[in-house]
């Protein structure tokens, strides 16, 4: 039970799967151990969500699912993580970082799906205790960094395709994403770490485009808020453009920030520019209404 002193701030992480982690394979004690080293985390094998609650009386009842980038091989727990919940918590939406497993067919079945069924059961789960939580359980968003982008973009373009279990028939459509920097497209302008950690250095054609969400995006697909940098060298800036171009065919309502300059994962803040792509987020969600109490 949360109290009231309780909701400043961060909570204990809660288990994604108390009745165990789906997609895995049995591995012996001590070969495979997360790490967190300069907050980065990697090779976690127990996913979790981090919650941050809003300062009691603040919270307007929308919440938002965190993913944090790391070309899918670890995780910026601070940058993309912490920080961002701490942002969303000042304007009153209750922030979870998902922490999420890395593709790894050391411990997984089938590593193409495991982050999202990661991403897929933090969205099923934060609906199920929305009442707890006193969330609106249709205003529950996503945001994503960098590879964490494309868990993000993934989750907001394959909800109709659930890689979990859901008896109850929970929605698992974001009812509304922002990617940051992100890895979009599997094609041409592929990040290759991103690519290679997720479907492996071999992938079929059909596993290339199934995850280039530029071309899975549809008319049901959640209102999006893009972020980039044009000098981006990491991550190429078409990812996000080539997103919303798919949105305006499909005609999804979203934004397309674009910045001259700030290279890649920023997280927060962008150096090279006076602008606040969060106040720029914060403008969005309120014409949307969803920082409107509820």
């Amino acid at each position: 039970m949360l109290t009231s002193v309780a909701f400043a701030q961060e909570q204990a992480p809660i288990n994604l799967y108390p009745k165990g982690v789906p997609n895995s394979k049995n591995v012996p004690a001590g070969t495979y151990v997360e790490k967190t080293v300069n907050t980065r985390a990697s090779k976690v094998s127990l996913p979790t969500l981090i919650p941050f609650f809003p300062e009691k009386g603040k919270a307007n009842g929308t919440a938002i699912v965190i993913c944090p980038g790391g070309g899918y091989s670890f995780l910026s727990m601070e940058n993309e993580g912490y920080a961002i919940a701490r942002k969303f918590s000042e304007i009153g939406v209750t922030a979870f970082i998902l922490k999420y497993r890395l593709p790894s067919d050391s411990i997984m079945v089938d590593k193409t799906i495991g982050p999202l069924q990661d991403a897929q059961r933090a969205v099923q789960l934060v609906r199920q205790r929305a009442k707890e939580w006193g969330i609106n359980a249709d205003r529950v968003g996503i945001i994503g960094f960098s590879a964490g982008g494309h868990l993000a973009s993934t989750a907001i373009t394959h909800f109709d395709k659930p890689v979990i279990e859901n008896k109850d028939n929970v929605n698992l459509r974001p009812d509304f994403a922002v990617l940051m920097y992100p890895v979009i497209s599997f094609g041409e302008l592929a990040h290759k770490g991103s690519k290679d950690n997720l479907v492996g250095k071999t992938p079929t054609p059909e596993m290339v485009d199934l995850y280039s969400n530029e071309k899975q995006v549809t008319a049901n697909t959640p209102p999006t808020f893009l972020v980039h940098a044009e000098d981006d060298r990491t991550v190429p800036v078409m990812n996000s453009v080539v997103f919303y171009e798919a949105m305006v065919k499909n005609k999804v309502k979203g934004e397309l920030h674009l910045y001259q300059a700030g290279g890649h994962g920023f997280g927060l803040n962008n150096k090279t520019t006076k602008d606040d792509w969060f106040e720029r987020c914060k403008n969005w969600m309120d014409a949307n209404g969803w920082l409107a109490a509820k």
